[in-house]
This record gives C-alpha cells, structure tokens and sequence, in this order.
C-alpha cells in the first residue's frame, strides 16, 4: 500500500501549476510564469518517478489504485490505477512536458501565460487517460485533451492554424461520439457499472461485438492516426508550434493506441481476431503507402508527420498479431515513438526559429555551420529509419519478428518500412545538411545554444538507453501483456 496518491498527483500537479499561470499571468510577467511553468512541469515529472519506482514488475493487474465517489446516481468513480502497459506512459508523458516547456522558453513572445498553462493542463489530462480505470473518467480526460491542443493549434500555429485546428478538432470528436455510445451500452449490460475491468467479462454476442468494435475503432484510429483517416494530422503538425507538434507526435497519438489495448481487445476479443485481417491491412498499407508519401515531401514537418503515421502503423499491426511479442513490440514502439518523433520535430523547430522556413530545398550545408546541432540531428534520423542500438529499432524488430511468426510473406511486409524510412530520412538529412552552402541564409546560421543542446541532450539520452538497454522498459509490461493474450485467448463465442 502507498500512503501518498501518487497517479492523483500525477495528473492534478501539472493542472493545478497550469491554473495557477493562468490566474496570475500577465504579458508584463511572461519571464516569471516561464520559471513557473518549467518548476510545475518538473515537479510534475518528478512525481511520476515513484510510481515507476513502487511498480512491481510480477504483478499483472492495476497498481497505485485511487477509487472515491464522483457522480453517485451512475455510479461513476474517480478510479485510477496502472498496470504494465500503461505505466511509462506516465512519466514520459511528463518528461515530454518539460521538454515543451524548455522549447518555447525564448520562441514563444505573445500570450505566454497561456501558452505554458496549456502545456501543463494538457499533460495532466494526459496522464488522466492512461490512469482512468472508470470508463466515464476515461473519456472526460480523452475528450479534454482537445481544448488545450485547440488553443495551442489555433493560438501559436502558422498562416492555415484556424483550419488546421478545426479539422484536428472536428475529426477526433465525431470520431469519439460512437465511442460514449459504447460505453453506454456496456454500461447498460454489466449492470450500471463503469468500471473498465468488469466490462472485460460481460457476455457479448457477436453482433454487438462487431458493433462495439466499430465504435471504439473509429474514436481510436482516428486519434492514431490510421489510414484512411490520417488526414488530420498533417496539418496540423505543419502549422502547429514546435511544442504543439511534440506532443501531439510523442504523446497524443498514443492515446489511441492505448485505448486498442485498454478497450478494443480485451472487451471485445471475439471482434478484434474476427476483425483483425482489416486491422493488419490498414496498418500494412500505413507503414508502406504512407512511407512512398513522406518519401515525395517538400516540407521537412510534412514529412516527419508521415513518418509518425508509417510508424504507428507497426503499433496496430504488432497489437493484432495477439501475441506477446507483437504486443509488447507494438507498446515499446509507441514509447521509443515518443522520444525519437518528439526530437525530430524539436530539430525542425531549431531550424526553422532561424530561417523562418521548412522547405528542403532552402537548406544544404547546414552541418558547416552547425556541427552540434548536425550531430543531434543525424543520430535522430538515424532512430527514426531504425537503427539498431536506438530505441526505433526495438519496437520495430519486435514486430517485425511477431509478423514473420505469423506470416513470412506478412513479416516481409513489414519490414520494408526498415527501407522506406532509412530512404526518406537519410534524403532529407543528405539535402539539408550535407553538400555545399546554397544561399546566404544558411550561411548566417549559428549553431545551438545552451538551452537547445540541453532538450536534445535529454532527448539522445532517452533514444540511446532505450535502444541498448530494452530490458528496463519491457519488463513491467510482460506481465499484463501476457495476462490480457491469455484473457482474448480464454474468450470465445459458443
């Protein structure tokens, strides 16, 4: 037993720091509610630490469990807890925040108060989602993330941020409309109850399965996002501030992946194996389609957001190959997603804040004038074609590996996207930093001062351990995979 309520504070930490800024934050303090906002987001990081710290790798179920009344009459409840496979969603979600906060410290000039507020309320909604046990509690969290991601789209983002933000904002909630529909009906069936683990044993038949799946799939591919719905995404990380773009990459679209493995498949296994060969070619068709896309692209934040959709395809199609190696490779890639993504997006931010544009072709010669920056940024690239001894190989080879188990021609498939990306990342890296100076522009670049180093100095770190020290991170997962494949397995229609 734990005397502190450590997801509690995890998720209200950063909330409280955010309402904090907003209540006494002016234009005349912006350089005071920027310490504010970094001690919020660092305390708030740092409250996570002992969650990870108490977690007892060989147990299965929900840890840290919180549970008080919240809305009687439904019997709703505040109830948290984590299990493995949600559990380094927590701190990295928190870890993203303080990088964001670090990123807009100079950049950001107009509205600072709201800007680093909505950092740090958007982060504890975050957390909220991977920590909700009652359904209810779930999607008050998923849906609020919209508003603070809204603001900051449509706020801080480029020339097209009004459009961008509505079609961001529009697409994930009509998406998650079907979804309340589902939880209501499930609620209606087990009883009046919300909590997500009694739903795990309530009799379905087929077609309210197949219904059900339906439902959850389109709140949670669209918030992925999977093809054919993805359309979203594109732009709005173009004209998304360089924070905006990092966690929507590192930390938003995982929340569609967790809901996959919190809802579709242990709620409705019978619907997710019959349903699975839709998924699997969905996913298959996002890792190569989607990465022939970014391979054609012009805009360097265009085409790192393809690659975010190529790469959480492997999630998909590592969760529906039900079994433990492709789950847990799908889990561990939305996790290294979170750091290498977040970076990649971080370096264009870098450049872009000095010449004002992201086109490739307005760059060439930039590792002349930035060799540090240069080095960050070829070492990201490299994780992101999934090189091995960074984390992007590890999830990636797991699934891979899961694929071939299951199909040759399958895992084959798979495993072009190893070509794909190495092809349009390495070109992008070739055009913008290598080869002679092109314009005047790139000329006059300075190379990265103290505050950027230290981002991707932290960034590298968390690429590299995960990438030659695996172990740690996939450890407290392998329990609760195991039990949720052992549960789909167990579940079969008569």
């Amino acid at each position: 037993m734990h005397s502190l309520p450590l997801l509690s504070l995890s998720i209200w930490t950063p909330i409280a720091f955010g309402i904090l800024i907003l209540l006494i934050g002016r234009d005349a303090n912006a350089p005071a509610m920027r310490w504010l906002a970094l001690v919020g987001a660092v305390v708030s990081f740092l409250v996570t630490l002992p969650v990870v710290g108490g977690f007892d790798v060989a147990k299965a179920g929900m840890q840290f469990a919180e549970q008080a009344r919240w809305i009687e009459p439904f019997n709703i409840q505040y109830q948290l807890g984590v299990d493995g496979i949600s559990l380094w969603f927590v701190p990295l979600t928190a870890f993203i925040t303080v990088i964001t906060v670090i990123a807009g410290w100079e950049v950001i000039t107009e509205r600072v108060a709201l800007y680093m507020a909505s950092f740090l309320i958007l982060s504890g909604l975050m957390v909220g989602v991977f920590c909700a046990v009652d359904a209810m509690l779930f999607y008050v969290f998923f849906e609020a993330t919209l508003i603070p991601m809204y603001l900051i789209i449509g706020i801080w983002g480029g020339q097209r941020r009004v459009y961008a933000a509505f079609k961001f904002f529009l697409y994930t909630l009509l998406g998650s409309l079907l979804m309340l529909v589902a939880l209501l009906y499930l609620y209606s069936q087990s009883g009046g109850s919300f909590n997500i683990l009694d739903w795990y044993t309530v009799p379905l038949t087929r077609t309210a399965q197949i219904l059900l799946f339906v439902a959850f799939f389109a709140a949670f591919a669209v918030k992925i996002p999977m093809w054919p719905v993805h359309t979203w995404l594109p732009d709005a990380h173009v004209e998304a501030p360089t924070g905006g773009s990092i966690v929507l990459a590192a930390i938003m679209l995982k929340l569609g992946a967790y809901g996959f493995v919190r809802f579709v498949l242990p709620i409705v296994p019978d619907a997710s194996r019959e349903l699975a060969p839709l998924v699997i070619t969905l996913s298959v068709i996002a890792v190569i389609y989607i990465g022939l896309v970014a391979m054609v692209q012009t805009d360097m934040k265009k085409l790192v957001a393809y690659s975010s959709i190529a790469h959480m395809g492997f999630v998909t199609l590592g969760f529906f190959l039900f079994s433990n190696l492709g789950v847990e490779g799908g889990l561990v890639q939305m996790i290294s997603h979170g750091f290498v993504s977040g970076a990649m997006f971080m370096g264009i931010g870098v450049l872009y804040d000095r010449m004002h544009t992201r086109a490739i072709a307005d760059y060439g010669g930039v590792t002349t004038k930035m060799p540090h920056f240069a080095a960050f940024a070829v070492l990201f690239a490299m994780a992101n074609a999934g090189l091995p001894g960074t984390s992007g190989f590890v999830g990636e080879w797991m699934v891979i590996l899961a694929a071939v188990r299951e199909n040759f021609w399958l895992g084959l498939l798979a495993a072009t996207t190893l070509v794909l990306a190495a092809g349009y990342t390495l070109w992008m890296v070739k055009r913008v930093f290598f080869g002679p100076v092109r314009n005047e522009h790139v000329e006059a670049l300075r190379d990265i001062g103290a505050r950027e180093f230290l981002i991707l100095a932290l960034l590298a770190a968390g690429t590299l351990w995960f990438g030659l020290y695996p172990k740690f991170f996939t450890d407290p997962m392998q329990s609760s995979v195991a039990q949720l494949l052992q549960h789909v397995a167990a579940s079969k229609l008569q």
